[in-house]
């Protein structure tokens, strides 16, 4: 692997045939629709979409860098941090550009010249990356790893017993988007989720006063 050819710049170029995702022949479905009308055709959902964004930066210094700008915007609007995603989809068009987004979010100085943050956005533990596999390894079908990655998000949500999910992809232009789902909770184990949050409270507050 070490011997291959860089594939785009001969000179001082680390991308090659080993760490870029390739082209494959494959497709992905999902179906969006409300909570109704799962209930109405007897479907039990998977996950919810909480919330999504879309990115530009510098085409010429920033070009798939796209997802640490979208991952930082999508955290900060929903009152959230990296320690809340229990699952992380990140699209490897090559190895080297998820690296650089996970340096990025890490690096302090960045995030408070780029995404405005007033520290660094944090890392991301790997062990809660594409652990089942990401493009690099399954490949890249234009026009389906979107909705790969949001059903492998989804189902490892599901058997993981996750509650938040982020994917996230950067695209031509410098573009990048991150989306926010969450394991999906009926009415019923939402009252019961809230019910026990409240009874956890009441009890930590009762300790505190026997102190």
């Amino acid at each position: 692997i070490s011997k291959l050819k860089p594939a785009f710049d001969k000179y001082v170029g680390t991308i090659t045939a080993a760490n870029a995702s390739f082209l494959t022949d494959g497709a992905s479905a999902v179906l969006l629709t409300s909570e109704d009308k799962a209930k109405e055709l007897g479907l039990t959902p998977k996950a919810e979409l909480v919330d999504y964004t879309f990115t530009a930066g510098d085409l010429y210094d920033e070009l798939l860098l796209g997802p640490a700008y979208s991952i930082a915007e999508v955290l900060k609007k929903n009152n959230l941090t990296i320690d809340d995603i229990d699952v992380w989809e990140i699209h490897e068009a090559f190895a080297g550009q998820v690296c650089s987004v996970l340096k990025a979010l890490e690096n302090e100085e960045w995030c408070k010249a780029h995404v405005g943050y007033d520290k660094a956005v944090g890392s991301i533990p790997k062990n809660k990356i594409n652990q089942w596999g990401g493009s690099l390894s399954i490949g890249h079908p234009f026009g389906a790893t979107g909705g790969r990655l949001l059903t492998m998000a989804a189902n490892r949500l599901v058997k993981g017993g996750g509650k938040y999910a982020i994917l996230t992809a950067c695209a031509a232009g410098a573009h990048g988007t991150a989306m926010l789902i969450k394991r999906y909770e009926s009415t019923e184990q939402k009252v019961k989720s809230a019910a026990k949050s409240v009874i956890s409270k009441a009890e930590d507050a009762l300790e505190d006063i026997k102190e």
